[in-house]
């Protein structure tokens, strides 16, 4: 087996390709990374370690010609290279590259291939945009209403899109969740990026080594022809009830390993209440069924990160006092805190975070003025995380979804497509989910996709539906299926269009009805 992979550099990426070399059944590696000058330690660490048996190419995945080099002679090609926030926040254009550019340079290639290489495409649940306790549970299928200025997100769903209506032939997309790693806490102590967290948001978190394990099991099970139905689908990975959190527990784990917490550290009016992303999965045992990776639990995997970095220990010894001075609320005044969006009457960013400035200005400054779903404000914070709950708060897709993709009629697409406003105009169906047939959208605008692309994987209309601009205020307006998600944090009043500007300042047109 020969193998190929994108984002070997990253922390899925690291512990994928580690758990892939210990099967037997890869005989060979090929490996791309950017030219950064930290990629030069790596690229002699993977060659002194691997040997033959892995190449290194360096270069860019928008590169046709370098995606062309990778996918040559292979067997799999693992795209998992991604630009993430604060990265993607800071430089768009490369998020823009490597998100969107580089899925489609490297579909191209491989669609060329004859035979074509098997497909591993991993994606995001950021694509799900932000989730409330209204409806915490989401699967696969649900509306991706990507939040107003994440440019991650958002070039991360062309780039799926264009995977899924590409046509190859042994395809898979895998929307990974929240990620824990043994480097969370130094990578989020340097921007405002922390303070976007919801603090009631549903967060799940699935740990890097799980991450790994998972593409070990794929490439195993597959050598083995025991997963032929696995292919051309879309999951999420998750990490079951273990690795169900809100924002504030994610913050409340992290910290307790510095004998600290959210309320030393942190004033619950510095976090943004809304355009987040983040949801429990209801469907996450869909992938854990096929091939058993689900073995960290998030409480456990922070205990093990204090045990290994013991730095953290001596942390305590550090006033709470100092720590909340020159560790946090410098981060205020980053440019990337929704508090500073606020101060500084960043009217757009305010907006999408809050609501209006308004409701920024009332929030809490005292936490037991503020109401936790962690702390039971909610309900019982247990019940709310029953799995067995999930199915009485899940969100409609707007046709029977009892079938299986070859089950589907005409009359489902045209169910579906009316749940969204829309129309389907192919007047006759030939049964195959994956062909293209024509839809139209409430705003008229006529497009090509397969019934998989819209009805199984949740996405719309190009035009109007992928963001900038982010219009879902008007969208949800006429399509039910993307309005039960969205009014869930916004109001039926709001009519804001949110885009950015030609300098790339973030704007906001409209405002309430």
């Amino acid at each position: 087996m020969k193998i190929a992979m994108t984002g070997a550099s990253g922390n899925m990426g690291r512990e994928a390709l580690e758990q892939v070399m210990q099967l037997n059944e890869v005989s060979f590696a090929r490996v791309l990374l950017t030219n950064k000058k930290k990629n030069d330690k790596l690229s002699k660490k993977l060659k002194k370690e691997y040997g033959d048996r892995i190449e290194i190419i360096r270069g860019t995945i928008a590169d046709p010609y370098v995606c062309e080099q990778l996918t040559d002679g292979v067997d799999y090609v693992i795209h998992m290279a991604a630009v993430i926030p604060p990265a993607s926040d800071a430089d768009p254009n490369a998020s823009e590259e490597c998100n969107y550019r580089g899925a489609v340079a490297l579909v191209d290639a491989i669609s060329k291939r004859r035979p074509q290489p098997k497909y591993i495409h991993v994606s995001t649940m950021a694509l799900y945009g932000n989730r409330t306790i209204a409806h915490p549970f989401g699967r696969v299928g649900d509306p991706l209403l990507v939040s107003p200025f994440d440019c991650y997100a958002m070039h991360k769903l062309k780039g799926e899109r264009y995977v899924l209506d590409a046509g190859l032939d042994r395809f898979v997309v895998l929307r990974q969740t929240a990620m824990l790693h043994p480097n969370m806490l130094n990578d989020n102590i340097s921007d405002g990026l922390m303070f976007h967290t919801a603090l009631n948001a549903p967060l799940e978190w699935v740990s890097s080594r799980d991450s790994g394990y998972l593409i070990k099991r794929i490439l195993e099970r597959d050598a083995k022809g025991e997963i032929d139905s696995f292919w051309k689908n879309i999951y999420n990975i998750g990490a079951g009830r273990r690795g169900m959190d809100t924002g504030y527990d994610t913050f409340k784990d992290g910290f307790s390993m510095i004998g600290g917490s959210p309320e030393k550290y942190f004033k619950p009016n510095w976090f943004a209440t809304r355009n987040f992303h983040g949801v429990w999965f209801a469907d996450g045992n869909e992938l854990n069924d096929l091939f058993g990776f689900q073995r960290d639990g998030v409480t456990e995997f922070w205990q093990e990160i204090g045990r290994k970095h013991k730095f953290y220990s001596l942390a305590k010894a550090v006033p709470s006092k100092l720590v909340y001075l020159f560790v946090f609320r410098r981060l205020l005044y980053h440019y990337n805190s929704p508090y500073k969006w606020f101060v500084s009457g960043d009217a757009a960013r305010t907006i999408a975070s809050f609501g209006s400035a308004e409701k920024a200005k009332a929030l809490p400054q005292k936490w037991d003025e503020f109401k936790l779903v962690a702390r039971g404000d909610f309900g019982d914070y247990n019940e709310l995380r029953n799995l067995e709950r999930a199915k009485n708060v899940l969100l409609c897709h707007g046709f029977d979804e009892s079938k299986s993709f070859g089950e589907w009629t005409i009359e489902d697409l045209r169910s579906a497509a009316s749940f969204r406003g829309g129309k389907m105009l192919t007047e006759v169906y030939g049964g195959d989910p994956y062909a293209k047939v024509e839809w139209e959208c409430a705003d008229e605008h006529k497009f090509a996709a397969s019934p998989f692309t819209v009805m199984r994987g949740g996405h719309w209309c190009p035009e109007c539906c992928q963001p900038s601009p982010w219009d879902f205020d008007r969208l949800s307006k006429n399509n039910e299926f993307f309005a039960q998600a969205w009014y869930d944090s916004h109001e039926r009043d709001e009519d804001v269009k949110y885009d950015f500007a030609e300098d790339g300042r973030a704007i906001a047109i409209g405002g309430k009805k």
